[in-house]
């Protein structure tokens, strides 16, 4: 695989990205804040703390705070926050705007691959339409989308991103073969390629749900147990 692939957003999900790609290929980790951008030049990571000798390992790797320095990628992973507003509604202007900075440079033949955590039909049905209007170019035609939710678990130590089994999938049956290789060649597991990006999509939602429910529901027989002084 020939590929140059752009990191847009190095935080705890991008910069092991990064990292794991810039091992075997040519890797430009994206990001707007000129201070990480810095640090991260000079092999210091403040979030997932990951170690000189891992940069070391990662030669293909380098960092920029300048859009115009990922034209030449063919592959770009945005793997950027999704927080909600005060109103407890998904605020998705950050990954909105990356989608238009990326479209201005997109070329035919190019994938983006979204990370973040989205409703089921984001990708195709609110980012594609900002990629062709930006771009000119067609979906499905001139370029191509994936989405591969992220799993990393913020300081778990052991279950790192090789070692968390990815689920994948691509806008069309080759895109999606090309995306759970591309993803193969760095994880120490199996990834788990599904069916359409909407798949995939509703498949980050349940596993967040899970993951909400269950805090909330140890927290209520906390409050219950504690009353019945019941450790």
């Amino acid at each position: 695989m020939n590929e140059k692939i752009a990191i847009i957003g190095l935080g705890y999900v991008g910069i092991p990205l990064a990292v794991e790609f810039g091992k075997k290929f040519n890797t430009i980790g994206y990001d707007l804040n000129k201070k990480r951008i810095e640090e991260l030049n000079n092999s210091i990571d403040n979030i997932s703390n990951i170690s000189k000798d891992e940069f070391l390992k990662s030669k293909k790797l380098s960092f920029t705070e300048n859009l115009s320095n990922l034209k030449e990628c063919n592959i770009y992973i945005i793997a950027l926050p999704t927080p909600i507003n005060k109103n407890n509604k998904p605020d998705l202007n950050i990954l909105f705007k990356a989608t238009s900075d990326i479209a201005s440079i997109l070329s035919k033949g190019d994938i983006i691959i979204y990370e973040s955590t989205v409703y089921p039909g984001c990708t195709e049905d609110d980012c594609v339409p900002i990629l062709e209007k930006k771009s000119g170019l067609k979906f499905n035609i001139d370029f191509y989308c994936g989405y591969s939710p992220e799993r990393i678990n913020p300081g778990d130590k052991d279950k790192t991103l090789t070692k968390i089994i990815k689920i994948t999938s691509g806008s069309d049956k080759k895109t999606a073969e090309k995306i759970d290789n591309l993803y193969k060649s760095i994880l120490e597991v199996d990834t788990y390629p599904v069916s359409s990006i909407k798949v995939a999509e509703a498949a980050k939602i349940i596993e967040n749900c899970q993951r909400d429910i269950n805090i909330a529901f140890v927290n209520e027989l906390a409050i219950l147990f504690n009353l019945l002084n019941i450790d």
